[in-house]
């Protein structure tokens, strides 16, 4: 235990610094503090000695310099169980500091600013602060260092148990979290200032990546596996990550992988979506005129397999898109999750009447081409863009005899979006802009052909079918023209082009080239 007799305060974040300071003071603690926080402190009544009054010089440079100073960073990292430290701090007029309580100038906010330039974010880059909290931190065997309002009520109330001392324990995980605070805010600051001068291929030479824990998970994806769920400092745009969950159990490792991909999904499209999601993959996508009807029509894709589903929407759900949820629920179809931008108030009520389905708000979705892609490996991470590429018509080589009606330009460049998001090797088919077959994750791009037409059945005539990669062989367009697919978009660029394209014109269907892949693994 320790016993805290001076305290330097310097925090540009004020809450809970009163309540914080007159317990110190209660206790017989000594306040040095400085600038802004010091006028607040005598504002609130509490005696504190100025910090250049004990350095015996002045703040300087705007403020730039003030506790940079040996007899404030002497008195912090000066070993108390060391005589030669404690006689060297005494012949210097160097007192010891127990305790620190600073946060840092807002860069984060700052840089977050619309317009923000490049010397105002200089100016909001803290020197002093991490400066006394990694001195603070360094020496926690002697020294406390808080770095978060948050943690005030729990000091306050090991002052008031211990009469005004803490123990070593206390002093090691303060350390830790303040360690972890400014490693935060330097990363935040390289990324701004990499940002600034990034290259072409905007991609750094050091790549700073920081979580947050957000929450304990029960287990993995499987019992046996331990897991917790970590995400960013900040929302960097409306996600599942940061959605709010407004009802329903805590979510699980498997949940909040579904619901990232079923509101990204929905993401895509402009017109009312929705999709649902098994194991991470749709089962069913679908736009219409209105959620209830994209809901059924994506629900009428696969039914057997939407049992157990995560269900992603794009749009504020009504009570009667929530009401027709219900009622596939009522007719046996599981529903384990839905998300989406928001809900009327009677709509959540009826959908948060099954007390266990978690329901997520996003608030209104937007896409972030800057936003980076990352996927972790042992040992590594992979980093890319994100696959927003937009096809056009006027993007479609025609290379069959037969054009494609506009309905199925249509239609196909629906598929074309909605493939993207399946596991490769991935056929989808599409009649309108509803998915009616999908064959995910296949090793073989036939037997993904052989699934989708299996599933779509009869609804296989007059659809359209979508590949995420070239067919390398006809006998996936074959397939396609037995079922009665009457046009085809696929990237192109196979060796085999020429027989595939034959086979398509063989079944009279029509085929465009993108010239872009779709691959997802």
């Amino acid at each position: 235990m320790k016993k805290i007799q001076r305290a330097l305060i310097s925090t540009y974040d004020k809450t809970n610094l009163i309540n914080l300071a007159k317990s110190l003071i209660q206790h017989g603690v000594e306040i040095l503090s400085t600038g802004g926080t010091a006028n607040t402190l005598r504002e609130s009544g509490i005696d504190i000695r100025e910090v250049s009054d004990y350095t015996g010089f002045p703040e300087m440079l705007d403020g730039r310099v003030k506790t940079l100073h040996p007899k404030i960073h002497g008195g912090l990292l000066a070993m108390r169980n060391n005589p030669e430290h404690v006689v060297e701090a005494s012949s210097q007029g160097i007192e010891f500091i127990d305790l620190v309580v600073s946060n840092l100038y807002p860069f984060e906010a700052t840089i977050a600013k619309e317009g923000v330039e490049i010397v105002e974010a200089i100016e909001n880059i803290d020197i002093g602060g991490p400066s006394m909290i990694r001195a603070a931190a360094k020496n926690y065997q002697d020294v406390a260092i808080l770095t978060d309002p948050q943690q005030y009520p729990d000091i306050i109330a090991e002052f008031s148990a211990n009469k005004g001392w803490l123990s070593e324990e206390t002093r090691f995980r303060l350390a830790k979290a303040a360690f972890v605070h400014t490693a935060h805010y330097d990363a935040a600051i390289s990324r701004y200032l990499a940002d600034v001068d990034a290259t072409d291929t905007n991609f750094p030479n050091l790549l700073d990546l920081q979580y947050e824990s957000a929450q304990s998970l029960r287990y993995g994806e499987n019992p046996h596996q331990r897991a917790a769920f970590y995400r960013t400092h900040a929302s960097p745009e409306p996600c599942a990550a940061w959605a709010n969950q407004l009802s329903g159990q805590p979510l699980s490792f498997n949940n909040i992988l579904d619901l990232d991909a079923a509101i990204e999904i929905v993401k895509d499209f402009s017109e009312p979506a929705c999709v649902i999601i098994k194991h991470n993959n749709p089962c069913g996508l679908a736009t219409a005129g209105t959620l209830e009807e994209a809901f059924n029509n994506a629900l009428d894709c696969d039914r057997t397999s939407a049992f157990g589903c995560i269900i992603g929407l794009n749009r504020k759900v009504s009570l009667k898109a929530a009401n027709t949820i219900r009622e596939a629920a009522n007719a046996g179809i599981k529903v384990d999750a839905i998300i989406a931008p928001n809900y009327t108030p009677k709509a959540l009520r009826a959908l948060s009447r099954v007390k266990r389905r978690p329901i997520l708000e996003t608030g209104e979705l937007r896409q972030d081409a800057s936003i980076k892609q990352v996927r972790n490996v042992i040992g590594g991470v992979l980093v890319q863009d994100r696959d927003l590429h937009e096809i056009t018509p006027d993007d479609l080589k025609v290379v069959t005899k037969r054009q494609p009606t506009d309905e199925e330009i249509e239609s196909l460049l629906f598929a074309w979006k909605a493939c993207k998001h399946v596991k490769s090797n991935c056929v989808l088919l599409a009649q309108g802009s509803k998915t009616v077959g999908i064959g995910a994750g296949q090793m073989s791009r036939v037997d993904s052909c052989i699934i989708a037409a299996r599933k779509a059945a009869d609804r296989a005539k007059t659809s359209v079918l979508a590949s995420d990669a070239y067919f390398p062989f006809p006998d996936g367009v074959e397939i396609a023209g037995e079922a009665g697919v009457r046009a085809i978009i696929q990237p192109g660029g196979s060796v085999g082009d020429q027989p595939v394209i034959e086979t398509a014109d063989r079944y009279g269907m029509a085929m465009v080239f993108t010239g872009v892949r779709h691959f997802r693994h």
